[in-house]
């Protein structure tokens, strides 16, 4: 059953509803990943990891809700259960306990390069059924490689 009728036709829906779910995962798994590893960051450099992993959980979780509420918008339902959000992560495992702040960023890097090539694939499957959704997969791409970059930068 389905509350909420889309304008995209059926076939349309499926792409961009797959994109957008499949999005919503990795926005779900990368605030959880990045919030786990900054409880648990150590180091020489722990204040600016840590600082920065939180801006990573802060467009993480405001992405999340902007992706949600456009599957709900087309008449998709948005799943970030914890249970499909393990089943589908692009992160992988985390270790346990205390992460040197150089593993952070090799989790950071690794987990961000996985995240934005999948969101890179969801944009070019969004072009022809649903601009607006592939402007917000745009949006939050750009947003994602700027985190990619300043990690990047941290391990140089």
């Amino acid at each position: 059953m389905s509350v909420v009728k889309s304008t995209l036709s059926e076939a349309d829906l499926k792409t961009v509803g797959e994109a957008l779910k499949g999005a919503l995962v990795d926005l779900v798994d990368l605030a959880l990943v990045s919030k786990q590893v900054h409880w648990n960051v150590v180091g020489p450099r722990f204040r600016s990891v840590h600082l920065q992993l939180d801006e990573v959980v802060d467009t993480a979780r405001q992405h999340s809700d902007t992706v949600a509420e456009r599957c709900s918008a087309i008449g998709v339902t948005p799943d970030g259960r914890a249970a499909t959000v393990a089943a589908q992560s692009a992160f992988g495992s985390v270790p346990e306990g205390w992460i040197k702040d150089v593993d952070v960023v090799r989790t950071m890097v690794d987990g961000l390069e996985a995240v934005v090539g999948r969101m890179r694939e969801r944009i070019e499957v969004t072009d022809q059924p649903d601009p607006v959704s592939q402007d917000i997969l745009i949006q939050l791409t750009a947003d994602l490689e700027k985190h990619a970059w300043m990690f990047q930068a941290e391990s140089a």
